[in-house]
């Protein structure tokens, strides 16, 4: 019973933490990023689609992957290049995609958008699998999982230890200073709110292709604003974003599992459980989460030469 609670805790928290960690490299550079839900559906449709028309999932990852660097691509052009405010930006990529999506999705799989799809199965490592509770938690998983695992280390190592994680955090915190020392921070913008629109598919190629294996309509949820909501909670630390969105993963787990016990309870109130823990996480953190400095503030090429200046 706690195995099976422990494995679907991590596997609800898996599409949270991929679309955390790209809003974390938007965010790190200065880029306010509300279109994490926007992507993590755009993610799914595609990825869906793809393995729909080929057979081959992985194939579908791909295609998740260029569109959500796509959608990246068309924030950071909104936000950076044209100046529009972010938060606006990000609210019409999300409406965008929830339309989008539900329209082509009908077109596609007409109009059974249950279509059952070949889905990504897990590794079972022998040996180690068979290890009681670590067993089936840590080594019967999917590459996504290990995927996700390796870029948890390797967010944290980029952005701490390496010249570009400076770069990116200079940017995020005081551009006009990034900009005097000869940083593009176009350049270094657009890289990162791309980055995050890539990351933020995959979370959604894994709700598709791995944890439900077809595409429902607005199946992303809500969970592109938990995202959000763990980014902040995490104080936009990869390791600290990774257990925030497995504390919310256990909420999910736990409000289904009520469920399934049959509680006297309106399953209403349990459907928005996860919300509410997101919410009294923000609530708790009031005054002392401190995002970076930049965050949501346009920067003009004319403000770097005038520094330079």
């Amino acid at each position: 019973m706690t195995n099976d609670y422990l494995i679907a805790s991590l596997r609800l928290a898996v599409p949270l933490a991929f679309a955390a960690l790209g809003g974390m490299y938007s965010e790190r550079s200065g880029v306010l990023n509300i279109a994490l839900e926007g992507m993590l559906l755009t993610g799914a449709f595609t990825s869906a689609a793809a393995t729909f028309y080929t057979g081959n999932p992985w194939l579908g990852v791909l295609v998740a992957l260029i569109a959500g660097g796509l959608v990246g691509l068309l924030h950071a052009f909104l936000c950076v290049t044209l100046y529009v405010n972010q938060l606006v930006s990000g609210l019409a990529i999300n409406l965008v995609a929830a339309g989008l999506t539900a329209f082509l999705a009908r077109l596609i799989f007409n109009g059974a958008s249950t279509q059952r799809l070949p889905g990504i199965e897990p590794i079972v490592i022998p040996g180690l699998a068979n290890l009681p509770i670590i067993g089936e938690l840590f080594f019967q998983q999917d590459m996504l999982v290990y995927l996700l695992l390796a870029l948890v280390v390797a967010s944290l190592y980029i952005l701490f230890h390496t010249s570009f994680g400076l770069t990116l955090r200079a940017v995020g915190e005081y551009p006009q200073a990034a900009a005097t020392a000869g940083v593009s921070v176009t350049r270094v913008r657009y890289l990162a709110v791309m980055l995050s629109g890539c990351l933020a598919s995959l979370g959604g190629a894994y709700l598709a292709l791995v944890q439900i294996k077809f595409f429902t309509e607005g199946m992303s949820a809500g969970r592109g604003f938990i995202a959000i909501a763990a980014l902040i909670f995490g104080r936009w630390h990869p390791v600290g974003i990774t257990l925030a969105c497995l504390l919310f993963g256990a909420t999910e787990a736990l409000q289904l599992r009520i469920q399934a016990l049959g509680a006297n309870i309106p399953y209403q109130f349990l459907v928005m459980l996860p919300y509410a823990i997101a919410l009294f996480a923000l609530l708790g953190l009031a005054g002392k989460s401190k995002p970076p400095q930049g965050l949501g503030i346009p920067y003009t090429p004319e403000q770097g030469l005038r520094n330079k200046g």
